[in-house]
This record gives structure tokens, sequence and C-alpha cells, in this order.
């Protein structure tokens, strides 16, 4: 068993596990389970951890809790968690004193015994992610769906076979000390993102390029054309690029012409999918299926393709219908942490016909862009957060802005739900996409949306 050979190599061995959260847990879990001397270092106190602490000890865990966590990492291995960057003095010091520092990702890959698909982007990557795994399903495959999506797989790699087919999201902080690139990989696109975590934008793309930077020559890199990074990453790998895009029609490569998507091999285009049978809403879910029809080449049929086109309705959080409340339609796109993702989601729906609600915690991002969006295609502004008056800011200083556009600044999510529930009238939408990170008023982006649809639900508005 390769996950149980791996555990016995490192009997005898100081872990560190950096972070108890859901992708540290099973591999805490598993450890213990083989009698593996582990410490576990989290930031929370023992009343924020609760009876998990008390679970960690009782199966032999020491644990190093709250402000001085990382002080003094004496250990043989070090389990990192994605947002703890590896270049931090304490994992430095670490390394210098012959600690090996690594994650559950980047074991997971080093042990995975069967073919991997791996998605990262600035945008799309969960939905893109979910695709592959639909379409792969479809085509009859059995499909290990995890990484940064929320599905921890390390534990449960002796259960994979070699003929599965692991369909990984990464994030950067995943990748960026990544020296292994999956059989296949994907990126999205490639925008200004985590600028409060990477120190600029080219850590950051670099920290995305990891993804390809380590294929093979019998390796696939799947890459947005329209997107310049994305473009130029083919220049860093080995691997055999395909190229989509939604603006060019390619010689090779996947590409969109007249609301069809075809896939084309020296030229000669073949037919895949019809835009009219994707029922996801917005051209940037175009783009997703156009990534993982060059992602699924060789290994799903066309028929699997249309087949999942017509029928995944989507992801949690990702422009998810709610419910209609006197013909106004509302959706929740609390994934939207960036800019750029609420532009997206502004450009799936009709001019005009938009109220929004955005705001929250800042990432060191422009909103310049997402103001002009938002200037010309919404009826209304609703903000909360942190950013609010940033976002107004920007919005009224937009060139051309009408001064007649409702905004309004919100202490409380529901307070602007029910204040966009009074302005939005039938065939309008209601679009809940914050274009900011959620640590403000709540833990994370899945708790901000499940808030938004049970305030929608509370209203009477949830279908």
């Amino acid at each position: 068993m390769i996950f149980d050979k791996y555990l016995n190599s490192l009997k005898g061995k100081r872990v560190f596990v950096i972070g108890a959260g859901v992708s540290n847990t099973p591999l805490i879990e598993a450890l213990l389970a083989f009698d593996i001397d582990v410490t576990i270092c989290d930031m929370r106190t023992r009343g924020e951890l609760g009876v998990a602490a008390d679970n960690f000890e009782n199966k032999g865990a020491k644990l190093r809790l709250g402000e001085s966590y990382l002080n003094d990492i004496d250990a043989d291995m070090i389990f990192r968690t994605p947002g703890i960057m590896p270049w931090i003095p304490e994992f430095k010091k670490a390394v210098a004193n012959g600690a090996v520092l690594t994650s559950e990702m980047e074991v997971f890959i080093d042990l995975c015994p069967c073919k991997i698909i791996g998605i990262t982007g600035s945008d799309g990557k969960t939905t893109t992610t979910s695709i592959i795994g639909s379409i792969l399903k479809n085509a009859g495959k059995t499909v290990q769906v995890g990484g940064n999506i929320g599905t921890p797989l390390l534990s449960r790699v002796d259960s994979i076979q070699p003929n599965d087919i692991a369909v990984l999201e990464l994030s950067s902080f995943q990748l960026i000390s990544m020296r292994q690139s999956p059989h296949i990989s994907v990126v999205t696109n490639l925008s200004p993102n985590h600028l409060d975590v990477h120190k600029d934008m080219v850590e950051y793309a670099d920290a995305k390029l990891n993804i390809v930077l380590y294929q093979k020559s019998s390796d696939r890199a799947v890459l947005n054309y329209d997107n310049s990074y994305t473009r130029n990453y083919a220049q860093s790998t080995d691997a055999q690029v395909t190229f989509f895009s939604r603006r060019e029609k390619l010689t090779n490569g996947v590409y969109l012409d007249n609301g069809v998507i075809y896939e084309s091999k020296d030229g000669v285009a073949t037919k895949i999918l019809s835009v009219d049978d994707v029922v996801l809403p917005g051209i940037h879910n175009v783009e997703n299926y156009m990534a993982a029809i060059a992602a699924v080449q060789g290994l799903a049929t066309s028929d699997a393709i249309v087949k999942t086109a017509r029928e995944f309705s989507g992801v949690n959080h990702r422009i998810e219908f709610v419910g209609e409340l006197k013909g106004a339609r509302y959706y929740n796109d609390s994934i939207a942490t960036t800019p750029s993702r609420s532009i997206a989601a502004l450009n799936a729906f009709d001019e005009k016909a938009v109220v929004l609600i955005a705001g929250g915690k800042g990432k060191e991002l422009s909103y310049d862009e997402l103001a002009k969006v938002a200037a010309e295609r919404t009826k209304a502004v609703m903000l909360i957060g942190e950013e609010a008056e940033t976002i107004r800011t920007a919005i009224i200083n937009t060139p051309g802005f009408d001064s007649e556009l409702p905004i309004q600044i919100h202490n409380t999510l529901e307070g602007a739900v029910s204040a966009a529930a009074e302005i939005a009238q039938e065939g309008d939408v209601v679009l809940f996409s914050p274009a900011c990170a959620s640590f403000d008023m709540f833990r994370n982006f899945e708790e901000r949306g499940d808030v938004f649809r049970k305030i929608v639900n509370r209203l009477g508005i949830g279908d």
C-alpha cells in the first residue's frame, strides 16, 4: 500500500503539521494512527479549536497553539498549510536545521498512482475542475476530484487505482512550493489576485507557473490564448501545448466561433459543443468549457461533453441561482473574491438589469475596472464591509458616471439584501458578487454565501 509505506517511512521522525484545517486533518489522523511523533501547530487557541484539540491529544498529538505556534520548529518533516508561505523565517530556519518542508498536496501528487489533471487560474478554476470531473464521469471514468476544491485526497491514495483519473484544483498557495507538475495542466486565466499575500504580481504569476514548469514532453499544458500571462506560459514548459480561445480561430486548439466550440487539429475543425447547450450563464463559463474540452482530449467523447453541458448546473456560491421574488432572480456568487470575478458575473446578465451587492475585505486590488462595469451595467449597487466606501468612490469617479445610479452602503448583508429587494423589479437580477474577501464579516466565502442564501429564504424568495 503506497500511503502505508510512506507513513512507515516517517516513523522515528518528528513531524510538525502546520494548521489543523480541512486539508490537514485527515493527514493528522493517518499520522497518529501509525504512532508517528506529531506536533500540531495552529494559530487558533484551544478554545477556538474546541473538541478537536482534545481529540488530537487523546490520540497522541502534541499541540502548539496561539500566537507563538510557529516558534522553535524542531522538526524532521514539516507539512505546510497552503495559507502560510514557504519562505517565512520560521520555515527557513527549520529547513536550515535539516527539516524537509512539504505539504499534503505535494505528497499526494508524488504518491498518486493514476493520471493527474491539475487546474489553476485566477478565475474559474473550481467550475472548470467540476466540469472536467463531470465530463470524465459521464465518459465512464472513475474520477477523484479534490485539492483546493475542498476534498483532501492524500489519506485516500491507497484506494485510488492506476486507471482512475485525479482532477485537482490547485491554488497559488499550493503551487508556490511545487516541484512536480500534473500530467495534464490547465490554466484558465491570470489576473491580479492575492496581492495581500503575494509580494507582487510577478511572484503570483511565478507560483501559478509551477503547474506547467515541471511537465514532461509527454504531458499536456492547456492554456488560455486570450490571456497574455497564460499564453506566455507556453515558453516555460516542455509539455505539448493546447490553447483555447474565444477570440481567435486556432489551427491547433479549442476555439469559439459563432456560438459553437470547435476542436481543431492541423487546421481541421470538428464541432464539439453548441453554446446553447451550456446551462451555466456567462461567456466566462463558455471559456471554462473550452478549457475542459482541451483537458479531456482523448479521455472523453463529445457525447459526454454535451451531456455535461446540458446537465451541469454549477457549483455552490458561483452564480448559484437561489430563487425568485416578484419576477426578480437572486444569485449567490460569494466565490467572487476579486473584482475580475465580479466583472465576469456582471457580464453574464443583461445590461442595466442587475442590482449588485458587493464589498468585503480588500486584497490590495484595484476596483477601477469593476467600477466602470458597475456604472455601465447596474441599476443599483449595495455595498458592505471594509471596502464599501472604496468601491463607492471608485464608481462615482468613473468617467461618465450617472449621478442618479443608486449606491448605498449597509452595515450588514441582510440590510443590503433587503434594500436590493425593494429596488429589484420583474426581469431584474439581484447579484451577490462581493469582489472582495470575506474575512471582515465571515469565516470564509462559503459561510458568506450560506448567509446570503438564508437571508433570501427568510425574505420568502428561495425556491
